[in-house]
């Protein structure tokens, strides 16, 4: 099992899969799902609430909400997404379509018909497109720091701002970059999430044992490449066919109830480019922006983030 104090601040040498499998409440399993094997951590009884973490993180972001979702009447199921943590690192299926049919494949292999689905960062965008492609399965979304795919994409292409705060995104589409990333205990990784988390946090005893734990478990052996694939898809795609088609698939827009929260200092995600995303919800929808908080908000502000999911659920 993983060991909460372990820091792994130095060296190059890959580490065990196992790092991730830390004790709690919660029980860990491997679920069957769109091909793959997942890793998930639950707690709970009740309707199903799937949450998706971001990069560099994986299902342990999430720690803090477990259990409080699951005292308040949820079956919480926090999930190692393709490629990361425990779950399946396959060389290819970091596609939009792929990742959205993770999560709907996911939910149909916990044995129900439809979930909540939270997603941050990265997660949000798969979450943003789940609801988009398979609205029958999400009957309610949560996004964090994330703007829908369409908005991401327009504001990148109009926003000089927005392409500036994604410069450190572009440098995933380098060739073998996640060896960079994973040097020297994965430094450069803590030195990119430190500067994307909130100030008032990142001095935080809490925020250490996060940053420190990402980082394990991002040298979990392709850990990093599956992580550095997604986002070069994102890219690539951009002028290939198959992107075309996601992009046209997630034009379909959103019937399902969204709550969208956003940290005021996210430096990655833009408030601009977040807050227009609500034009492509056609159901219910709501935008909180979150007081001196930065992108990682699930970890920055864990009990107003559960306060948050379990108002939208019920």
């Amino acid at each position: 099992m993983g060991d909460p104090g372990m820091s792994h601040r130095g060296g190059n040498a890959p580490v065990d899969e196992a790092c991730v499998l830390t004790e709690g409440p919660w029980t860990h399993r491997f679920v069957s799902a769109n091909g793959s094997r997942f890793h998930v951590a639950e707690l709970g009884t009740g309707p199903l609430v799937v949450l998706l973490h971001g990069f560099p993180e994986f299902w342990w972001a999430w720690h803090e909400q477990l259990p409080l979702l699951a005292d308040a009447g949820f079956r919480a199921v926090a999930v190692d997404l393709r490629g990361y943590g425990a779950t399946d690192k396959p060389p290819r299926g970091y596609d939009g379509f792929t990742l959205a049919g993770d999560v709907v494949g996911l939910i149909r292999a916990l044995g129900e018909r439809s979930a909540t689905v939270v997603g941050a960062g990265a997660g949000g965008l798969i979450a943003w497109s789940a609801a988009a492609l398979h609205p029958k399965l999400v009957n309610r979304l949560v996004v964090l720091g994330s703007a829908h795919p369409l908005r991401l994409r327009s504001a990148l292409v109009a926003d000089a701002a927005q392409r500036r705060a994604g410069r450190a995104l572009l440098r995933f589409q380098l060739p073998r970059y996640e060896h960079v990333l994973t040097r020297d205990g994965a430094e450069l990784a803590g030195d990119l999430m430190r500067s994307w988390t909130g100030p008032a946090f990142r001095t935080t005893a809490a925020y250490a044992e996060y940053e420190a734990r990402c980082r394990e478990a991002l040298r979990i052996p392709q850990a990093a490449f599956c992580a550095m694939e997604a986002y070069r898809w994102a890219f690539r795609s951009t002028l290939r066919l198959h992107g075309y088609r996601f992009i046209r698939a997630v034009r379909q827009p959103i019937i399902t109830p969204t709550l969208q929260l956003q940290g005021a200092l996210d430096p990655i995600t833009l408030t601009a480019t977040a807050q227009g995303s609500g034009r492509y919800v056609l159901a219910d929808y709501e935008w909180h922006l979150i007081e001196d908080a930065g992108h990682f908000l699930h970890v920055e502000r864990p009990d107003l983030v559960a306060g948050e999911i379990i108002r939208w659920a019920k």
